[in-house]
């Protein structure tokens, strides 16, 4: 085995000062006197304890009996909260610091908005019901509603976005993407957390979704692994500069299945009750109770003979 060569410590110097040159006059991608900024690591630990308080018992991280699920819930909201806010106002101040404001009261704002979210949970879980209701609905192999909550990754998904989508709304900086991107790496599932989702949604199997940030879908949809709900090119200002704030992503209605790898592509609607087939590319408007599938393929059989002049082919 090859002994490591120490002749690069006489250069360690010179390495230093020409990678730390690369740090000067950058904007975002270093953290280099940056002390108001959440926590990555942090925000994947209050994510465990949203779960625990969505799913008590779910993470094993609290014995949960009928008699201490009272106790549990008020530690946990407890800290929760306090955990919460600091994040939160890690978050304003860096906001603040971007866009040069004076004027916010980042801690009490933090602490408003981490009150909000936890009133909020009550019915972020009646909603999550109503998800896991669709899943048992939507997937003959599911044997039990434990089933779908402990082992579907799309209630991981789900879950934290209608979460995040909270943060989103009270426009908290960082945390909801943090949140959102962290479900999308254990999941495979990418819902940005801007999307408006309604009730009884269901994504089965998952891998591979990507829901953008003003796509709106309503109660009772189901989705299968691949499909993209995204935009057409980005519009631009007189600058080139991307003009944001502006609705690109589509709008499924009520009671619309979309198929296996299915794209949809910019402002247009799906209309109630549609069907999307799979592999299919949509760019227009779709109008309720419509059916929409590529046109039938033909495949091509071929029959084996003893040498390859000997194969018969034939269509169907």
């Amino acid at each position: 085995m090859n002994e490591p060569n120490p002749n690069y410590l006489d250069d360690l110097e010179t390495l230093t000062e020409r990678l730390v040159s690369t740090y000067q006059g950058d904007s975002g991608i270093n953290f280099i006197d940056v002390r108001n900024l959440p926590v990555r690591g942090e925000i994947l630990h209050l994510i465990e304890s949203l779960m625990e308080l969505l799913f008590p018992g779910y993470t094993g991280r609290h014995k949960v009996t009928r008699d201490t699920v009272q106790s549990v819930v008020a530690d946990l909201l407890s800290v929760l909260g306090a955990e919460l806010a600091v994040q939160i106002e890690l978050a304003l101040r860096h906001q603040c610091r971007l866009e040069s404001c004076t004027t916010c009261d980042c801690t009490d704002l933090a602490s408003r908005h981490a009150a909000k979210l936890l009133k909020k949970l009550p019915h972020i879980r009646e909603i999550l019901k109503t998800d896991i209701q669709a899943a048992f609905d939507g997937d003959p192999a599911a044997k039990s509603f434990e089933e779908v909550v402990i082992s579907y990754p799309y209630i991981d998904a789900i879950s934290i976005h209608r979460v995040a989508h909270e943060l989103y709304l009270m426009e908290v900086p960082l945390i909801p993407r943090i949140m959102s991107e962290s479900a999308h790496s254990k999941t495979g599932i990418d819902i940005h957390p801007g999307a408006q989702i309604g009730d009884s949604f269901f994504i089965d199997h998952g891998t591979g979704v990507v829901i953008g940030e003003t796509a709106v879908i309503g109660s009772h949809v189901k989705i299968y692994q691949g499909v993209t709900l995204g935009a057409l090119s980005f519009p631009k200002d007189e600058s080139g500069r991307i003009i944001r704030d502006q609705k690109r992503h589509p709008t499924l209605e009520d009671g619309v299945t979309v198929y296996a790898e299915a794209t949809i592509l910019g402002d247009i609607t799906i209309g109630e009750g549609a069907v999307v087939g799979g592999n299919v590319w949509i760019r227009e408007s779709v109008p309720p109770g419509t059916m929409v599938a590529i046109a039938k393929p033909e495949a091509l059989y071929k029959k084996k003979g003893p040498s390859f002049d000997d194969r018969q082919e034939y269509y169907i």
